[in-house]
């Protein structure tokens, strides 16, 4: 028998503080990237174009695209290029989606087979107009590349599907190696960085896909930068572990244009190092952080490591 659903109850968001930036300074010089451009980066982008394919790593403007690119390995955007939502830190294209693709799960996992990949990381769009959010393409998406390459490893990176029982269902009976949700920011931030979301709305979905299926893996990230405070990054750390969530990836938010929200500051590689350890002790199994440290940014090995460091099942939850 399945265990109860969770429903996390909260009060009321807090009223959205907006960040205060601090005076205009250059990039740091840990966050410069080479411009990608290699041999095998252009073929990957050449058989994306071909299948009309999207990507969150060229969606999202991602700085990793040429290192994981040139390493065959990219995050797959289903459902189209433009999103219901609008968050103010994502530079993903908002407005009315075309019409839902059911043809799109073939075409991706024809793309993944001649990629030969090992791990393959799926994300969407929000899509909120779909009766359950897409859920069935990200399904599709898991059974398709199954039938091509049973070995490889398929990670979802869904959205909250606005809470619905039913559509997490429908994705955790595909049985994805690893189910991700990001909460992004703290919970006094969250009305003003995703004001289509909820952060309750948000652990509570990572808790039931935990306890649906106890024996996947299940991940979410935090972007710093939006003006949180310290121990506000703590707090939302903890609440992820309440979660039982077993990866954890931390990186420092970098803004997509002038219309998005500012960068409050910047977080060096030492309070990275700093949050990471921190992030062990509290019981994820594996933690993600640095600067450049994105969503899906080396997510092969990060399911390995969490895998191996998860015997029987998850660690303990801080109270």
């Amino acid at each position: 028998m399945a265990l109860p659903l969770v429903q996390l109850t909260r009060s009321a968001d807090p009223e959205p503080v907006p960040p205060q930036p601090q005076p205009l300074i250059r990039k740091p010089s840990w966050l410069k990237v080479k411009a990608p451009g290699g041999e095998t980066y252009l073929r990957v982008k050449g058989m994306m174009r071909e299948l009309g394919l999207h990507t969150v790593c060229e969606e999202a403007r991602c700085p990793n695209i040429g290192e994981c690119w040139e390493h065959k390995a990219a995050t797959f955007m289903i459902l189209g290029d433009v999103c219901t939502r609008n968050c103010a830190y994502c530079a993903v294209a908002h407005g009315t989606p075309a019409p839902f693709d059911p043809v799109e799960p073939v075409r991706l996992a024809e793309a993944v087979a001649r990629m030969g990949l090992q791990h393959v990381v799926i994300t969407s769009v929000d899509r909120d107009d779909l009766e359950h959010g897409g859920a069935e393409a990200f399904a599709g998406c898991v059974t398709e590349i199954r039938k091509r390459l049973p070995a490889a490893t398929v990670e979802v990176l869904i959205p909250d599907f606005k809470g619905s029982e039913r559509a997490l269902g429908i994705v955790l009976e595909s049985e994805p190696a690893i189910l991700n949700h990001n909460l992004e920011t703290c919970e006094r931030l969250y009305r003003l960085a995703r004001p289509g979301g909820r952060y309750d709305r948000a652990l509570a979905l990572l808790a039931n896909a935990r306890r649906l299926r106890p024996d996947g893996l299940t991940k979410s990230g935090i972007i710093l930068g939006l003006g949180e405070e310290w121990d506000e990054v703590l707090t939302a750390m903890r609440d992820l572990r309440r979660s039982d969530v077993n990866i954890l990836t931390l990186g420092q938010y970098l803004r997509p244009t002038d219309a998005h929200l500012p960068i409050a500051r910047y977080y060096t590689p030492a309070e990275f190092t700093e949050l990471g350890e921190i992030g062990m002790t509290m019981g994820f199994t594996h933690v993600q952080a640095s600067p450049l440290t994105r969503s899906s940014y080396h997510a092969w090995e990060q399911a390995e490591t969490a895998a191996a460091r998860r015997p029987g099942g998850s660690a303990a939850i801080p109270t």
